[in-house]
């Protein structure tokens, strides 16, 4: 059967068996890159503005997701936002179970639209509630790598 050729029943399908070596690597593109570096090298969380339709885009952006305009105008959104969802996790990436959960939470940055999924810290499963305002915790300057991971959690304020 050619590659070109429709299958049309499960019978004239076949298995191989044996590993395909899959490479990759993953960039940032233009505007995360950018947005990263800011984080990296200034403890900034940058947004990129839509002059046409009022909004800050968090993470940033190129161009505008309703009105499709180039995005060039980046601001600094500061360090604070609220708790917009929460999960806890009580697993590890290994499925082993933790002696304490942990929090993640969706936070919406003060005068952005879309947020951040990362951890909550400095904070019982207890004490979060949706709408709680946070703020960002750096890692030291030294220990930054330019990842989101940057950002240690974010904390009740």
């Amino acid at each position: 059967m050619s590659p070109l050729e429709k299958i049309v029943q499960t019978t004239q399908t076949k298995s191989l068996q044996g590993d395909i070596p899959v490479y990759g690597q993953y960039t940032f593109g233009v505007a995360g890159e950018r947005f990263f570096r800011e984080i990296k090298d200034n403890a900034r969380i940058m947004g990129a503005t839509c002059k046409s339709c009022n909004l800050t885009y968090v993470p940033a952006r190129l161009f505008c997701e309703r009105c499709f305009n180039k995005l060039e105008d980046w601001v600094d959104v500061g360090k604070r936002g609220v708790v917009h969802t929460y999960t806890l996790s009580y697993l590890d990436l290994d499925e082993n179970r933790l002696d304490k959960p942990v929090i993640l939470a969706m936070v919406q940055l003060d005068g952005a639209y879309g947020g951040l999924v990362h951890r909550l810290g400095e904070v019982t499963p207890e004490k979060i509630r949706i709408g709680m305002p946070v703020e960002a915790v750096f890692k030291a300057k030294a220990e930054r790598e330019g990842s989101i991971l940057d950002i240690k959690y974010f904390k009740p304020c």
